[in-house]
């Protein structure tokens, strides 16, 4: 019985960005330079394919620093921490090794000056993700006020409407930030936003493949993790640039393909935490059911790469 023929898209860029890479990276070379066990503060990157794997070498995954022995190195994870995290570690002489994405500290920088230049910080985020919580720690409280939507904006009470300045989550919606970056320069014309938009190259590249993409399928499927902020925002993406399917997929046994029936054309994007093994296992399993062609639709280059930390790099003193 012949198979049905079917497109496929590829997106491009898509999968790991430089910074997940490079915490990946941090894990790795501390299990190499230490032994196991090594600590890790929460999933070193949103995505259960990658902690697994870091878990069978020796990598334990906790939610909270007093839950990880003192005599044992831990590493805090790329989205972030607040700034009391690496204060206590410091204050129990731990060993630990910061794997917070430079795209994020530069954030954290940014509103760290606008703090001592006497502005409050407004942060366009998502509750209770990390990389947020990380960001509104770098402060005292109060000093960093939480907006998601336009309609936050409307309520939001300021200290002094002149005296603010606005970051935003490295990893949300380009179009959906602009909407609320309008609001607060309506409501705030003195606001003063970042020199350069702090949402990550990663995530603005990954959002624009997807743009053009959409017109060309009938069904989109994302690889990447329910927890994971880019991945999420790349579903929305492909939604509102006409696609009229789109699916989040952990792994290909994932897929709903009873919603895929009678399709002729599917595009495949990943967020910037799955690694390209897991795409690759998606495109197997349409190869098992469809006679496939494949396309990439390529709209940008990336070639950026972060070093990691010099303890990493040093040798071991016996």
């Amino acid at each position: 019985m012949s198979k049905p023929p079917l497109a496929l898209y590829l997106a491009a860029p898509r999968g790991f960005c430089a910074g997940v890479d490079r915490a990946i990276k941090i894990v790795e070379m501390a299990l190499e330079k230490w032994g196991a066990p090594v600590y890790v503060r929460h999933e070193i990157v949103h995505n259960r394919f990658v902690v697994d794997g870091l878990r069978d070498q020796g990598a334990v995954f906790v939610e909270e620093l007093d839950e990880c022995p003192p005599d044992r190195p831990v590493i805090f994870s790329a989205h972030g921490v607040p700034k009391a995290v690496p204060a206590e570690a410091a204050r129990r002489e731990m060993i630990y090794v910061d794997a917070t994405c430079p795209l994020v500290s530069k954030v954290h920088i940014e509103a760290a000056r606008h703090h001592e230049n006497g502005l409050q910080i407004v942060m366009i985020g998502h509750a209770g993700h990390p990389e947020t919580v990380g960001t509104m720690g770098q402060l005292p409280e109060g000093e960093v006020l939480l907006v998601e939507t336009p309609e936050d904006v409307a309520t939001l009470q300021v200290r002094d409407p002149a005296r603010l300045a606005f970051v935003t989550q490295t990893t949300l919606s380009i179009d959906d930030t602009g909407e609320v970056v309008e609001a607060l320069s309506a409501r705030f014309p003195d606001i003063v936003g970042p020199h350069k938009e702090d949402i990550c190259y990663a995530t603005t590249n990954r959002q624009e493949a997807v743009k053009a993409m959409a017109p060309k399928i009938d069904a989109m499927l994302v690889v990447g993790a329910p927890n994971s902020s880019n991945s999420k925002r790349l579903v929305e993406v492909g939604a509102k640039a006409g696609c009229r399917y789109a699916q989040l997929v952990q792994r290909a046994s994932d897929i709903d393909w009873r919603a895929l029936e009678g399709i002729a054309s599917v595009g495949i994007t990943a967020g910037a935490s799955a690694p390209e093994v897991l795409v690759n296992e998606v495109i197997d399993a349409f190869r098992e059911r469809y006679e496939v062609t494949v396309e990439m639709v390529e709209t940008a280059q990336e070639n950026v790469e972060f070093k990691v930390p010099r303890v990493l790099r040093d040798p071991v003193i016996a």
